[in-house]
Formats: structure tokens, sequence, C-alpha cells
């Protein structure tokens, strides 16, 4: 494959994480409206660290643990500041 083909498949694989982060998201906005109704605040430390936990557990490389980690909390950065925002 030459450079091109291979920024073609990094398209596909980007058009992916986004429906995948879509969905993640759409499925943070619910949990944000169940710990509203329950009186749980946004941010849970020990749960994020279960998360962090679990996607080093799973990571297949060439990332390191500690670079999917630092993409983790981004994602967990985001997915709080949209808990926030709903009614």
């Amino acid at each position: 494959m030459d450079i091109s083909d291979w920024r073609g498949k990094i398209d596909g694989l980007d058009e992916q994480i986004v429906r995948l982060l879509s969905q993640r998201a759409a499925a943070a906005v619910e949990i944000g409206k169940l710990k509203a109704k329950i009186n749980v605040p946004i941010y849970e430390p020990m749960r994020e660290q279960t998360v962090f936990d679990h996607v080093r557990s799973v990571n297949p490389g060439p990332l390191t643990d500690a670079q999917v980690q630092d993409i983790y909390e981004r994602v967990m950065d985001v997915m709080r500041a949209l808990q926030r925002q709903q009614p």
C-alpha cells in the first residue's frame, strides 16, 4: 500500500471512531440524567480509574498503556462536560 491507501484506511477508521464516540456520548448523557435524578456527582474518580484500568487491560498496542490512558482522560473530560450540560 502507498501513502494514499494508508490515508484512506485512516479516514475509514476515523469514521468508525467518530460513530463509536457518538454512541459513547449518548450513553454518557443518559447516565448524566440518571445521576441528576439520584443526586450523584458527575465526577466519580473511582469509576474513571476503573475505566482507565479496563482500557489499559485490553490495549493490544502499538499505543502504550500511558498513551491509551491519556486519550481516555480527554474522552472522560468531554463526557463529563456533556453530562453537565444536561438540564
